[in-house]
């Protein structure tokens, strides 16, 4: 095995690229669509890390969560804070098995959560 690719549903093109790509920084790498008027596939990608949105029925459902890993987790941070994003206001939390984690929740219900190893 290599590496997996999570996949997130997501239901308005518009707050899925606002969200990802202005607040959390990363960066559109293609979409797809069948034909004009059906829904929206994307990859999306951090580093890399990489993420697809779906916009089809049955693809997976909201609610979703995952870790993703970062080199430091205070200077995302603050690259973050610094946008002033009116839908979301993260902070970093220590857990109580030593790591820094910063939790952010899209537009469509799904969670990311930030983690350093400290």
């Amino acid at each position: 095995m290599k590496s997996s690719t999570p996949i997130f549903r997501s239901f308005d093109e518009e707050k899925a690229k606002q969200f990802y790509c202005e607040f959390l920084g990363f960066h559109l790498d293609w979409e797809h669509r069948f034909e004009e008027g059906m829904p929206l596939y994307m990859q999306l990608s951090h580093g890399d890390f990489l993420l697809h949105l779906s916009e089809h029925h049955g693809d997976c459902c909201p609610g979703a969560t995952i870790r993703i890993e970062v080199d430091s987790l205070t200077t995302y941070y603050t690259s973050l804070q610094s946008k002033k994003f009116n839908y979301m206001n993260p902070a970093i939390e220590t857990t109580p098995w030593g790591t820094l984690e910063m939790c952010v929740i899209d537009p469509f219900g799904n969670k990311l959560i930030f983690f350093q190893d400290n």
